[in-house]
């Protein structure tokens, strides 16, 4: 049952970005420490909670009673909360006891709903480039948090998007503001966590963000966050104009990831702009004109349907591209070829089907080329040394589709369930909305759980999995064959996904346990055999956990040690099995992980021949695993690792 101190926080009348509304001039977090306090007691679970979470996962009633009290802590919209995603949403809020701003959102905003509009699984430069459209398209104003930030691609592409945006806002009269947050550990974050960058700095060669003179109707301001040493800002989303939001996994870099994005409109966007206020935390100068934040009936009519202002081009919100994926793919392939978005030759488009054919052009075959050497071609796009396609042909009606409508008939419950930094090392910090979501949806789970994670070794999280098995439930979990190796094989970090493997199955004597467990690596669209990270040139980076087909959480936590308990994290929980299923069909349809990556019975995957693939690295003792770690842990500082 949560406590009635929780549950009027959750039913408050002010937020964080109510009161920031009503006096902008006023720092967000100090707003936040007024409402809130400082949030220092978070920790792990006490006895009593986890005690209360073996209560309630053997007692029925109790579970009704923690539900109907989640029920009362959401605006859900017109669809009810299914009980999986309400006992999810329950264990989160428990969290907020000791914390009320542990999920990094004012509670009363933490539950909600909204739509999907669109869902990408693609290439990081594919994702980024809806990004940047959502950016040239903004009236107003732009959150944009990402982890690792460096000249690139995707750093270039939205570098023109702010120069787009300039031009279009000078054209109107208009001054957008534009607030950029990354990630930068340095001998600065010794002195606090949050930093202002100045020009100088953000424009210069590590940065490359356009001049003030250069975008003079966009008023940027930039800063980092870094809580000492391990409190990384992990986080990836982007809101505009309060009334769009994407939830992605990547971050603004160059690199070979196959990325996944989710677009979401309605009330779940007021959470949104609430978490990039309370992680700006300083002053907004100068601060934008008063605007109130989204309020639970805005921008709906009157079945509660969202009135999208990013969507498909269509008044009554049908999408040209809500036929099946192999249908878009038709249709692109049936037009005349449309010159790719790239920063050296834009191309922004209106509205969210123009994008998606534009995209979906890009994968169509060029003269003399077959699917398969399509998808080749687009994969190695951001591949210093490109590989040649081992995949078997690619057959009509199964070509990538990398954009996929996901929207719905109508809004759906949704959640944020994120965790703030801890920089502090051990594993102390996992009491968190995040943790408790993703543990509850495995504890509860009757059918299936499937997981696509670059790294899975987070101790709590195995040991729920070993329990589904256990009793019946069946689990799948993708994973990146060779994932940041080095930085994982250091104790404390959870170990390598090959040496996770084979742990996970030496818990489970019993055979029907085992059979029910199902590890793949991840293998590309082109190929037919994974490729160890260290190769760089066909990796995955999707987070995203999904339970009985129905309920899915998506963002920035990978399944790690880092990501359970250090690194800031923004991740959404949408209650659909509609929106769920679509996610599989596009998460299957754009890599041949489900065929070709299965491991063998030892965890390990193996070639014809019963070989592993190269680069396996084994299973290093605890002094070589230090030695090799430190310079992983050392990438991933960089931003070259695990983030």
């Amino acid at each position: 049952m949560l406590s009635d101190r929780v549950v009027q926080l959750c039913t408050a009348t002010t937020t964080v970005s109510s009161a920031w509304a009503r006096d902008p001039s006023r720092p967000p977090g100090e707003i936040a420490q007024q409402l809130y306090g400082s949030g220092t007691r978070r920790g792990r679970a006490t006895q009593q909670q986890q005690q209360q979470r073996a209560a309630e996962a053997s007692s029925t009633e109790a579970q009704a009673q923690a539900q109907a009290a989640a029920r009362r802590c959401g605006s859900w919209g017109p669809s009810a909360p299914s009980p999986l995603f309400l006992q999810a949403f329950a264990d989160a809020l428990r969290c907020l006891e000791a914390d009320p701003l542990a999920g990094l959102v004012s509670p009363p905003l933490m539950g909600s709903h909204g739509t999907v509009p669109l869902t990408a699984v693609a290439p990081l430069a594919d994702v980024v480039r809806h990004c940047a459209n959502l950016v040239a398209r903004a009236e107003t104003e732009v959150f944009l948090v990402t982890c690792a930030w460096s000249p690139s691609a995707a750093q270039r592409l939205i570098s023109a998007a702010l120069g787009e945006l300039s031009a279009r806002a000078g054209a109107d009269g208009r001054r957008v503001a534009v607030n950029l947050m990354y990630d930068a550990p340095g001998v600065a974050s010794l002195a606090g966590a949050r930093h202002a960058v100045g020009p100088a700095a953000y424009a210069g060669r590590g940065v490359r963000l356009p001049r003030p003179e250069d975008i003079p109707h966009v008023r940027l301001r930039v800063a980092t966050l870094h809580a000492l040493p391990l409190g990384t800002l992990h986080a990836k989303f982007c809101v505009v104009d309060r009334a769009a939001a994407v939830v992605m996994s990547n971050n603004m870099q160059d690199n070979d990831n196959l990325e996944m994005m989710v677009h979401v409109e309605g009330p779940v966007v007021a959470g949104l702009v609430d978490t990039a206020l309370n992680l700006w935390g300083r002053a907004l100068e100068p601060p934008p004109a008063p605007s109130s934040s989204p309020h639970e009936d805005e921008d709906e009519d009157e079945d509660g349907l969202s009135k999208s202002r990013d969507g498909w081009g269509a008044e009554d919100g049908a999408p040209p591209g809500d036929a099946p994926a192999g249908l878009v793919a038709a249709a692109a392939e049936a037009r005349p070829p449309l010159p790719e978005h790239t920063p050296d030759d834009p191309h922004y488009d209106d509205d969210v089907g123009a994008e998606t054919l534009r995209v979906q052009s890009s994968y169509a075959e060029k003269p003399g080329e077959s699917r398969l050497q399509a998808a080749n071609r687009k994969l190695n796009a951001a591949v210093e040394k490109p590989i040649p396609p081992t995949g078997p042909e690619i057959g009509a009606g199964r070509e990538m589709t990398p954009y996929v409508c996901t929207a719905t008939a109508r809004p759906v419950p949704m959640a944020l369930v994120s965790r703030p930094p801890y920089g502090c090392f051990g594993s102390r910090d996992g009491f968190v909305p995040q943790n408790e979501a993703w543990l509850s949806l495995v504890r509860n789970a009757r059918r299936d759980v499937f997981i696509q994670t670059p790294d899975l070794n987070a101790p709590p999280l195995l040991r729920e999995l070993v329990a589904a098995l256990a009793r019946g439930v069946e689990v799948t979990c993708y994973l990146c064959f060779g994932y940041n190796d080095l930085g994982e094989m250091i104790p404390g970090q959870g170990g390598t996904n090959d040496q996770v493997a084979r742990r996970l199955l030496a818990r489970l004597p019993d055979p029907e346990h085992r059979a029910r467990l199902r590890i793949h690596n991840y293998v590309g669209k082109d190929q037919d055999h994974p490729i160890h990270h260290s190769f760089k040139s066909r990796s995955c980076h999707i987070k995203l956990l999904i339970a009985d087909g129905a309920v899915g959480v998506q963002g920035s936590g990978n399944q790690d040690t880092q990501s359970w308990f250090h690194s800031l994290e923004v991740n959404v929980m949408v209650d659909s099995a509609e929106v769920c299923a679509k996610w599989r069909e596009a998460i299957e349809r754009n890599q041949n992980t489900g065929e070709f990556g299965r491991v063998a019975a030892d965890g390990i995957w193996r070639d014809r021949e019963g070989k592993p693939g190269k680069g396996y690295m084994g299973d290093p003792g605890r002094v070589e695993g230090l030695v090799k770690g430190v310079f992983g842990m050392a990438m991933k500082m960089e931003g070259l690792g695990g983030f």
